[in-house]
């Protein structure tokens, strides 16, 4: 596979996490300006965010967890050479979910769908990792 293929669902799940945040830049401000919200109580702790800051805000972060993993996994499959049509393709997958769990995160956000498209997407790339340790492992 090519760079390039390699590297646009990375993109695209940068894109959302870019997207998230300018989003939540005016729907916190909005907050700020509605006098509801403590400035100080929410410089020491973001879980005083309420409402829809408080969602997006948590969507937001949610970028900086599990697809930390996927990011590891993609630059390691590149320097390795492990990244071929499969791991594309499963690349698409976990994008695919993550896209689903955040739209589901700032809209309904009802966790009893959101959830199994959170659990499905970690089930791939658990999936994702042991494909390329097995690869790497057997190859040593």
């Amino acid at each position: 596979m090519t760079v390039p293929m390699v590297l646009l669902p990375v993109f695209v799940l940068v894109a959302l996490a870019f997207a998230l945040l300018l989003s939540l830049a005016p729907i916190r401000a909005a907050a700020l300006r509605s006098g509801k919200v403590d400035v100080a109580a929410v410089a020491l702790d973001d879980r005083q965010w309420h409402g829809r800051a408080r969602q997006f805000g948590n969507a937001f972060k949610n970028q900086f967890e599990v697809p930390v993993l996927f990011y590891a996994l993609v630059a390691f499959a590149l320097i390795t050479r492990q990244a071929d049509f499969l791991f594309v393709v499963m690349s698409w997958i976990f994008v695919a979910t993550r896209l689903v769990h955040a739209f589901i995160h700032v809209t309904s956000n009802n966790v009893r769908v959101r959830g199994p498209a959170f659990g499905f997407g970690v089930m791939v790339l658990v999936v994702m990792w042991i494909i390329f340790a097995v690869r790497i492992l057997a190859s040593a």
